[in-house]
């Protein structure tokens, strides 16, 4: 019955929304504020200095990397006074950067090369060029032993199988390359560094410098791990980058992060009772399990949480092994970023599950008459919005194909088909720069941007606007007729609650309110009956409005204007078509009050 599959329903929310609060829990347990400011803090040291010195950020060549590398890069490492410039006494020749980051392990710098001559010079200009450098490839990569040939940083290393490959401005870089790392002092570090840059470990040929170290901050028990990157073009100059992850490795410290394992521990039972209950649903109905969206979102969040429960199992050990060979050997360099990078994938994958997570409630509260509307609204009007889309999209494809041409070359954002993608949608959204687009060109730009507002902003948006508005329209009138469903659960959380008073002994059971609810139901039912009595007797009067009586010489005489006059064969298409609707609209007023009646003898 309707009362059973509103129990059905409810409970599932509750045990639903039980879950929600888990998954609530356990994700927003992994991050904190701390977060933020570590990595804002490490920025400042490295990235963009705030005392006004060159950082990692303003460099621009070869020079500029070798100049940040024995300045700014070193002071930042290894912290060996206070701030009164009195000496720091290192614990195990350990730098503690900002006096509370332990430096774990020691930094590493790799470097990755192309070949010469993987590229074409056109034949005018042989005799003027004799070594050409490409864009950086996989296949293009120089391996070759070079200067030296006697130490690491000279020869080749090849990639792990489990490091990641880094996306870059103008490639994607593999995880091998020249490497080496820095000592322990600060003093080593500056010899090293000096007799690198006169041997010239840097070439025509490199295209990307990494500087990769980590830290741990004992106080908020978090590890930073940076990345800072230095790409050498084909054009010449240098392109900066840095990732900064500060991410929580060691799960288990204070009580409550035991909480959270218990959490964790809910959230697998969770899974485990979802995965059984969808098994049995799809075997039970088959294919036809599969038609409804909301099964498929089923799916998606159950494989989303199982791939979340082994990687966290996964993480956990490696941390244990990368720990035990860290504290084996405080020579060699930690490669914390393999687990940070895989650690930032995880809270992106976490993220998006929470977020579906959240848009599934919208199946349990469907019998909200709003959210109903909305959902109908939406699936109304899918046909219209797609075809809709495909304009949409030819015209913007079709700005954006002329923007990257015409702009491409002098603004940043159009230097490639994506970013004018979204430019466009910071042009729509109101966010733009006109002067810029006006500068790369007087006359194409202004027409351009007066064109794109004009087409996509008021024509195109409002009718999108148009329409969702009207297929609104339509659903709530057609909902206006129909029997909301939220008195039923307003009468069955009151029956619920004065059920569970009686049982308490708070309240008597209403045995002398039975008389009077039934007389309240007589009353409707009779208030019901009046109103089927005045819907027939407008109906009758509108059709004797619309067909009034004629007698037998005038329907002859009617018949014979009806011939002279063929005009009039409109007047009778727009009675029938009026008829029509009130008789539609009419249906539906008995079909709401015959519900209403049938709830009433169920009460009765």
């Amino acid at each position: 019955s309707g009362e059973l599959q509103l129990k059905t329903t409810l409970w599932e929310l509750v045990v639903y929304a039980i879950f929600l609060a888990d998954l609530s829990i356990l994700t927003f347990g992994m991050v904190s504020t701390d977060m933020y400011y570590l990595n804002k803090a490490m920025s400042r040291l490295f990235v963009e200095p705030e005392d006004g010195t060159r950082g990692f950020a303003s460099i621009g060549s070869r020079d500029d990397f070798w100049r940040f590398a024995e300045g700014p890069l070193l002071d930042g490492l290894y912290w060996d006074k206070w701030h009164n410039n009195t000496t720091l006494a290192l614990q195990h020749n350990s730098s503690h950067i900002y006096y509370e980051n332990l430096l774990l392990g020691v930094p590493q710098i790799r470097q990755l090369k192309v070949r010469n001559n993987t590229c074409s010079i056109y034949p005018y200009f042989h005799t003027l060029l004799e070594d050409c450098y490409g864009d950086y490839r996989y296949r293009a990569e120089d391996r070759s032993a070079f200067g030296l040939k006697n130490e690491s940083q000279w020869k080749y290393t090849a990639a792990s199988s489990l490091s990641p490959w880094y996306w870059g401005s103008r490639g994607v870089y593999s995880s091998g390359g020249y490497k080496f790392t820095l000592p322990e002092s600060k003093e080593e570090t500056v010899e090293k560094l000096a007799f690198l840059r006169q041997n010239g470990w840097l070439t025509r040929g490199t295209r990307a410098v990494f500087i990769d170290f980590s830290t741990y901050n004992a106080n908020i028990n978090l590890f930073c791990i940076i990345k800072l990157v230095v790409e050498f073009p084909a054009t010449g100059g240098a392109l900066t980058s840095s990732h900064i992850y500060s991410v929580k490795l060691l799960r288990y410290v204070t009580y409550y992060d035991y909480f959270l394992a218990a959490c964790e521990i809910a959230f697998c039972l969770f899974v485990v009772t979802f995965i059984i209950q969808k098994a049995r649903n799809i075997v039970e109905l088959k294919k036809e399990y599969f038609r409804s969206v909301w099964n498929w979102l089923d799916l998606l969040l159950l494989v989303v949480s199982i791939l979340a429960i082994a990687f966290n199992i996964y993480r956990t050990v490696q941390v244990s092994l990368l720990m035990e060979e860290l504290l084996s050997d405080a020579h060699v360099y930690p490669d914390f970023y393999f687990l940070a990078f895989w650690q930032v994938l995880y809270n992106n994958m976490i993220a998006v599950n929470i977020f579906f997570a959240w848009i599934k409630i919208f199946k349990y509260i469907s019998f909200n008459k709003t959210m109903t509307q909305l959902s109908s609204t939406l699936s109304r009007c899918a046909k219209e919005i797609i075809g809709f889309a495909i304009m949409f999209f030819i015209i913007f494809f079709a700005y954006a194909q002329l923007g990257y041409l015409v702009f491409g070359s002098q603004v940043e954002e159009f230097s490639t088909f994506q970013n004018c993608l979204f430019t466009q949608f910071r042009i729509v959204l109101g966010d733009f720069n006109f002067e810029t687009i006006e500068a790369a060109n007087r006359i194409l730009g202004p027409i351009y941007f007066i064109t794109f507002v004009f087409f996509v902003f008021f024509i195109l948006l409002n009718m999108f606007v148009a329409i969702v508005n009207h297929t609104y329209a339509e659903v709530k009138a057609d909902f206006a007729v129909i029997p909301s469903q939220e008195l039923q659960i307003r009468d069955l959380f009151r029956r619920g609650c004065n059920k569970a008073l009686v049982k308490l002994k708070l309240k008597k059971p209403e045995m002398d309110t039975k008389p009077a609810d039934e007389s309240l139901e007589r009353k409707r039912t009779k208030k019901f009956i009046r109103s089927i009595h005045l819907l027939r007797t407008q109906t009758q009067s509108q059709l004797r409005a619309m067909s009034p009586p004629q007698s037998f010489s005038n329907r002859k005489a009617a018949k014979a204007s009806s011939r002279a006059a063929p005009s009039q064969g409109c007047v009778a298409v727009f009675v029938c078509s009026r008829l029509f609707r009130y008789t539609a609209r009419l249906a539906k007023e008995l079909n709401n009050i015959n519900a209403q009646l049938k709830r009433i003898k169920k009460r009765m």
